[in-house]
């Protein structure tokens, strides 16, 4: 449901901003490799990888997951728009790192 999506405005390395929708999450609840609890910071830096039952990675910006129905959808990239969709259902693993790449939210707030 788009009305529970907001704007935002990210930074790209190079300085450009480009504007898009996400879901309104700030943190996200994690367990770490040893299932230790926590939360990591949400920013659009962060990356979600999806093992497939057959072995298969596929890696989105977790800024730019949606699921329809039984389909996950996500962005690979941030230059190019790159779109995929896998079953939820193929799905044996799921990852959420932060890839430390130099993006970040900006207030366009006048």
């Amino acid at each position: 449901d788009s009305t529970e999506l907001r704007t935002v405005f990210t930074q790209y390395p190079a300085g450009n901003i480009v504007e898009y929708l996400t879901v309104p999450i700030d943190y996200i609840k994690c367990v770490d490799k040893d299932n230790n609890p926590f939360e990591l910071k949400n920013s659009p830096s962060i990356e979600v990888r999806f093992t497939e039952k057959d072995n298969k990675r596929t890696v989105f910006y977790f800024d730019r997951i949606f699921l329809q129905d039984t389909l996950i959808i996500g962005d690979r990239s941030r230059f190019l728009r790159l779109k995929k969709g896998i079953s939820i259902n193929n799905v044996k693993m799921i990852e959420i790192q932060d890839g430390h790449k130099y993006y970040r939210y900006v207030d366009m707030k006048k």
